[in-house]
């Protein structure tokens, strides 16, 4: 069976990409004061992100015309660096209002104090995604999405073997060198995946890991280095496990689109769900809540799929037709109480560096 490539475009998941837009923001219109301390609608808005922002021109050009702002976009990194910024800046913010902050590093930037209060009026559904803790509602939900171990179904039915269904599998003889996974310390998803294997094994975690080192599993920068690079369904490498998405197997399909030929494994997911708040100190503090607004449209969140090969989270917004049919979803990925994460995220990370680096 051919395979067909992922698309280009997928390098724009939740992982280390460059898929930024540039706004039509002047920065010489800056703040329109009004004499009274407050901003009148419309000049720039400045949109802080992580790379891997994308969203159609049209909508951003509807957005522009329909409020009378300038969106101006400024990429800070994935979403771990990109709230490390956010923090050592939080005196002088990067901008107006910032999204990509997801759920495991949301506690870092509200104990910081990085975002202001702002809650609009939410479409159904997006409660459900709401962020634990936030009493004060600084933190909007936008999207969701599972990172999931990914198989190259494909490759196993050429090899006539059975391909991994569990993290325990991964530490199997017969999966020797065959899984890659990106770095914990370097990536968001990577550390989505450390999270999954802390929420399965708790504090026998580490084992765990020196477990899967000893079998092979490669560790390398980011989820484009091992989906693009070292997983045989991606960039023809020669590793058929990879960490990814539940919805990267929609990208995989036959170019009859009949079939796909990757598949996600469901008891291996850790959820993230990415975040948009309005900056503290934000010199255009209408117009960042004309974007969070924005955010939850339903012209938004439909285009989050095809856009950013993310889940909306407001119902109805409806999914390609691939993903219905290829991108099943877990029905209780693995997780990590927010506040469990914030107090020990440090030395986790710290004592998964030194397994790694043995």
């Amino acid at each position: 069976m051919r395979r067909t490539t992922v698309p280009a475009l997928l390098t724009c998941a939740l992982a280390l990409s460059s898929c930024s837009l540039v706004g039509t923001g002047d920065d010489e219109a800056a703040d329109r004061s009004t004499g009274d301390g407050t901003t009148e609608a419309g000049g720039p808005v400045v949109l802080v992100t992580h790379d891997s922002f994308s969203l159609p021109k049209k909508l951003i050009r509807a957005f522009e015309a329909e409020t009378g702002y300038e969106l101006e976009l400024r990429a800070n990194g994935d979403a771990g660096s990109m709230t490390s910024q956010l923090v050592l800046n939080v005196d002088n913010p990067l901008g107006d209002v910032a999204f990509g902050v997801d759920n495991t590093f949301a506690g870092r930037a509200l104990e910081a104090g990085v975002f202001a209060p702002y809650r609009g009026e939410w479409p159904d559904g997006v409660e459900e995604y709401a962020l634990p803790g936030d009493d004060e509602g600084v933190l909007t939900p936008v999207d969701n999405g599972d990172v999931c171990v990914n198989v190259d179904t494909a490759w196993f039915d050429e090899e006539g073997l059975e391909p991994p269904q569990t993290l325990e599998d991964l530490t199997d003889p017969a999966y020797e060198d065959l899984f890659v996974t990106s770095g914990a310390t370097t990536s968001s998803p990577g550390f989505a995946f450390l999270l999954a294997t802390i929420a399965a094994y708790g504090d026998e975690w580490p084992s765990y890991w020196e477990d899967l080192l000893d079998n092979g599993a490669k560790v390398v920068p980011g989820w484009e280095d091992a989906y693009f690079v070292d997983f045989t369904a991606g960039g023809g490498g020669a590793r058929p496990i990879v960490l990814s998405y539940d919805s990267s197997p929609a990208f995989t399909t036959t170019d009859d689109g009949e079939d796909t030929t990757t598949a996600a494994l469901l008891d291996t997911c850790f959820e993230q769900v990415e975040y948009v708040g309005v900056l503290a100190g934000a010199e255009n503090p209408a117009g960042a809540q004309a974007v969070v607004d924005w955010m939850l449209t339903p012209e938004v969140q439909a285009a989050l799929p095809d856009s950013m090969y993310v889940f909306p989270v407001a119902d109805g917004a409806g999914l390609p037709e691939a993903w219905a049919e290829f991108a099943p979803r877990p029905e209780e990925p693995l997780a990590v109480d927010a506040a469990e994460i914030d107090e020990n995220r440090d030395a986790w990370l710290t004592e998964w560096q030194d397994i790694v680096s043995r």
